[in-house]
This record gives C-alpha cells, sequence and structure tokens, in this order.
C-alpha cells in the first residue's frame, strides 16, 4: 500500500471548499484557493486518486419526496467470532433501509441507522432479519421523534483548528 501523500493548508482548502459545495467549477475553487486552474485541476486529481475524496453527490432532502422513520436500532449478536460478524456485516449491508451501521464497544455490537416508510415497514424488515438466521441475540428499537441537528459531515476546518 503506498503512502497518502501529506496534505498541505491548500489541500486542506480544497477539500474544505468541496466538502461545502461539491459543485464548485475548477475555475472558481482555484480563485477560492488562491491556485490557477491548472494547478488546482492537478491537486483536486491527486486528492481523489489519493482516497481523500471519495465522491461527489447531491444533499436531497428525501422527507419532501416521501414521509421517512428513522430508527435506531441496538443489535447484539449471539456469537463473536470473526465470522459471525461478516455474516451479520454482508448481509446488513444488503438492506436497502440501512443507512448505517456502525460495530461499537459497549453493551451491544452493532448501531444501525434504518430509514423505513413507517413503523409497519421497520417491523417487516426487523422480523425478516431475524428469520435470516445472521445471528442476531437481541435488539432494541430507537424511533426517532425529532432530529434538531444533522450534519452531513464535521467540518475539516474544526478537525484541524481548534478541535470544537
Amino acid at each position: 500500500m503506498l503512502p497518502l501523500p501529506k496534505l498541505d493548508r491548500i489541500d486542506l482548502r480544497i477539500l474544505a471548499q468541496l466538502q461545502s459545495n461539491g459543485r464548485l467549477t475548477n475555475v472558481e475553487l482555484a480563485r477560492r484557493v488562491g491556485l490557477s486552474a491548472s494547478p488546482c485541476l492537478i491537486r483536486v486529481k491527486r486528492l481523489e486518486k489519493s482516497g481523500y475524496i471519495v465522491s461527489y453527490g447531491a444533499q436531497i432532502n428525501l422527507q419532501k419526496i416521501s414521509s421517512l422513520l428513522t430508527v435506531f436500532t441496538e443489535v447484539t449478536l449471539s456469537d463473536h467470532r470473526r465470522d459471525d460478524f461478516s455474516r451479520f456485516e454482508g448481509h446488513i449491508q444488503k438492506i436497502p433501509s440501512v443507512v448505517e451501521c456502525h460495530l461499537v464497544s459497549g453493551g451491544y455490537d452493532y448501531l444501525l441507522k434504518f430509514m423505513t416508510r413507517s413503523v409497519e415497514h421497520y417491523q417487516g424488515v426487523i422480523e425478516a432479519l431475524l428469520d435470516s438466521n445472521i445471528g442476531i441475540e437481541k435488539y432494541f428499537s430507537y424511533i426517532v421523534i425529532k432530529s434538531p441537528i444533522i450534519k452531513p459531515a464535521i467540518s475539516i476546518e474544526s478537525i484541524i483548528d481548534s478541535g470544537t
């Protein structure tokens, strides 16, 4: 595995600008970070190739399309061998309503985030999971009533600068 290129302050400014607006033209991006267009494009391509920039996309307000229910679910597996975790993760990855899956430390094994059409839809997904014999011992569900703060990601400036 090749070592990642060291990021300088211009690379970090490029990443910060693209994080806040992935639709910037290269010319506008270059202007904002204090470069000419050609060196800016070379840097962006290097950041993409190195895996710092993973993808570009739009943030969609799904609530305008359809009513959605968000449910966080704690899952405990009955066994804790490497194959048990792999089998669970492989199965969970194929479920469209699971939008996040985190292996965590503490009183349970996984924290899942579901986005479903309704409580009934969520219950159907959970029942299918239990019927699939992927090692779920128990689960606890938490239905989200309100989400006053949702950020797509932590800003690059906040992890580089002050730490708040």
